[in-house]
């Protein structure tokens, strides 16, 4: 700390903090629904790539490239650890990060260290600042990431780059690589509507924009409409294209897939067969495993076990509460946030808080966090004696629709005898124009409700629905002061905190007055919001 003018204390920023106010300063206002946002002047990119001498190291990367609505980020994950596990040294490109910005550059499964960020980082930004002008402006806050992950990699030699699409494929920034050695295309479903289209046909088409002439692709079982557009895609670009069949549980040899869910085993067949088409077109393997039939390669399978991605079908501990019996209030985070992945995001809580509740969660794992199948595996003889409670803590973009959302996420549970005691909705912490732990959040003045209201709103109704009741929903609110003294509303089954702060400290206030009650909250709706809780629950 040091001393300001007016004598009070000020935070000195440190190295790391300033590139964080710089990239910061690359985040545009507008909203990514902004119809003028598709396709922005994607050529510019090519620009960017001369400023930074990248044409000629990104023509000589071998890169996977992955598309899709959901499952893009687990079959890279997959990938990059069954490829790190042949003896390759990686490059992961991933997105959005959940606490820290360096997590979206991986190098051989870890996330890069500040030191090499820092000197990479300024190298672009200092190039790209005098060189830019008013014609070539400097890069959006994406786009600066992905032409830095290429920095990296260049710089770093890595054998293979595994790139996450970002958006969409034709015009995302990923997609100046003009010769991968493989595309792959997870599962289609409805998301970013706004951007790519209202079919899943208009969606296909998006995503296969990351198709090139004569490079092998490779995709999921998809739905007809979906099917038929990449097919066409293919055909038009001489794309040799295949599905992948979802990997046989039986070919780990009794061990589980590092990622929870019985969805991973399509990204693992994925990933499976991205990994094999690499090794074949890079002269690695002559034979390939696309077949699945017998067996898998020793270090395919101590990959797929050892994959890890945070935020996705993660269990974690609030260790907050009391040390003694950290089981008390137990964090359940999935990002999910269309309704395809919503529906799989209900099934998998439903069936984890079951497993859960057979032993009393007596322990504090060293990372304070765990997978629902670590759980059960320890004290298996035991029993817990504590009735438990489901809370949801729930938000989602604006651009996103509830209605679809909210309902699939209720009946999946309910369809598993799983009713939510409460359900809790708060505005996001990250500041969508600043990153960094100095960032100040929003004053009190500046929190806008109106997005959880209407999310409370949809939720109550729901709620009526359900018990068959008429009685109108706002008769059975009412509006409180919270501690930052901002109206709150608390409803029957429901209420809307200004922050997330105070939602967890409720949350820890309910759990000590109600000491004979498993507390299992459900985190969903949003990767920024389960980075968030993360943040405040791993300190």
């Amino acid at each position: 700390m040091e001393e300001g003018g007016d004598g009070c204390q000020k935070h000195s920023i440190t190295p790391y903090e300033e590139a964080l106010d710089a990239l910061s300063s690359l985040i545009t206002k507008r909203s990514r629904a902004d119809k003028s946002n598709k396709g922005d002047r994607f050529d510019i990119l090519f620009d960017y790539m001369k400023i930074l001498d990248l044409e000629e190291p990104i023509s000589q990367m071998k890169v996977i490239h992955v598309a899709g609505t959901k499952g893009k980020g687990s079959t890279c994950v997959f990938a990059e650890s069954i490829l790190r596990n042949c003896g390759f040294h990686t490059g992961l490109f991933t997105s959005p990060h959940l606490i820290d910005v360096r997590e979206r550059f991986r190098l051989d499964g870890v996330d890069i260290c500040e030191e090499k960020f820092l000197a990479y980082f300024w190298w672009c930004y200092d190039r790209l600042k005098e060189n830019t002008n008013e014609d070539v402006p400097m890069p959006t806050y994406f786009r600066f990431l992905a032409l830095l992950a290429f920095k990296i990699f260049a710089a770093e030699q890595v054998d293979v780059a595994i790139l996450e699409v970002g958006l969409g494929g034709k015009f995302d920034a990923t997609n100046v690589v003009q010769a991968p050695i493989v595309c792959g295309i997870s599962s289609l479903g409805y998301d970013h509507m706004e951007i790519l289209g209202n079919t899943l046909g208009e969606i296909a088409g998006e995503k296969a924009g990351i198709f090139k002439h004569g490079v092998p692709a490779i995709t999921v079982p998809q739905p007809d409409e979906a099917m038929h557009v990449l097919e066409e895609k293919a055909s038009q670009l001489g794309v040799n294209l295949q599905v992948a069949p979802p990997l046989v549980a039986d070919l780990l040899n009794g061990v589980k897939l590092g990622l929870e869910g019985e969805h991973q085993y399509l990204n693992a067949g994925l990933a499976v067969a991205l990994c094999s088409t690499w090794l074949q077109r890079t002269g690695h393997l002559e034979a390939t495993y696309l077949e699945q039939t017998s067996s898998l390669p020793a270090q395919f399978i101590k990959g797929l076990t050892a994959a890890s991605l945070q935020g996705r079908a993660q269990i974690v501990p609030d260790r907050h509460i009391d040390i003694e019996n950290p089981g008390d209030l137990v964090f359940y985070l999935d990002g999910a946030h269309s309704p395809e992945s919503m529906e799989v995001c209900s099934g998998w809580f439903s069936l984890a808080i079951k497993e859960d509740s057979q032993q009393p969660l007596n322990y504090l794992p060293q990372d304070n966090s765990i997978s629902s199948h670590e759980l059960i595996q320890r004290h298996p003889g035991k029993r817990s004696r504590k009735n438990s409670a489901q809370i949801l803590l729930f938000n989602c973009m604006s651009v996103r629709d509830p209605q679809l959302l909210l309902p699939r996420l209720m009946k999946t549970c309910a369809s598993h005898g799983v009713h939510f005691k409460k359900a809790l909705f708060v505005p996001n912490t990250s500041l969508s124009y600043k990153l960094g732990s100095h960032a100040s959040p929003p004053t009190d003045s500046q929190v806008d409700l109106s997005w959880q209201f209407n999310l409370q709103g949809v939720w109550e109704n729901l709620m009526q629905g359900s018990k068959g009741d008429a009685k109108s929903t706002d008769a059975a609110c009412e509006e409180v002061k919270d501690d930052t003294a901002l109206p709150t509303k608390i409803c029957e089954n429901s209420a809307v905190f200004s922050s997330l702060p105070l939602a967890i400290k409720w949350l820890r206030d309910t759990v000590q007055r109600n000491q004979s009650i498993r507390y299992q909250v459900l985190v969903t709706g949003s990767l920024h919001l389960v980075g968030d809780v993360l943040k405040l629950v791993k300190k």
